[in-house]
This record gives structure tokens, sequence and C-alpha cells, in this order.
């Protein structure tokens, strides 16, 4: 938990919180919010507190990630992009 704490500027406490929290597939948020599965992941690719796992891309087989997404991270994602829009 230290590293994701750090990485993202997170405490310990709040890391432990977002476990216990509702967390969204692409899939699902992309039917919640009415846009594509690329466009979700655009968006929450690099966003704190998303859990991602998988591979990376290799030479000879493409990459695959999952992502999980937090209710509070997808909370904190609208309100940013409703002050912006």
């Amino acid at each position: 938990m230290g590293s994701l704490a750090g990485q993202a500027g997170l405490t310990p406490h709040t890391v432990r919180d977002l476990a216990l929290e509702k967390h969204y597939s692409v899939s699902e948020l992309a039917q919640l919010w009415g846009l594509s599965e690329k466009s979700i992941r655009r968006i929450f690719f690099n966003e704190p507190g998303v859990v991602k796992w998988g591979h990376d891309e290799s030479r000879f087989k493409r990459a695959y990630m999952t992502l999980r997404i937090p209710e509070s991270v997808v909370q904190r994602v609208h309100r940013r992009m409703r002050e912006v829009g």
C-alpha cells in the first residue's frame, strides 16, 4: 500500500477506503456515461487510484490491461470535467 500512497499522493487510510468501495469496469462506466470503452480507458488510465492489471505489449503479444475504477475516482473525474466544461 505504501507505494500506491506515495505515487498517487494518497494516505494509507485513503488507499484502504478505496479498496472497500464499489469499483466499475470500463464497460459499466461506458454504459453509464454513454461513451465508448476507448474513451473511458483514455480518461481513466493515468488517474490515481485506478486499479490496473495485465501486461505490456511485447514483440509478439499485444498489451492487455484490465481497469477497475473506484467510485470516488469516478466522482472526482466527473467533478473535474464538469468544472472545465
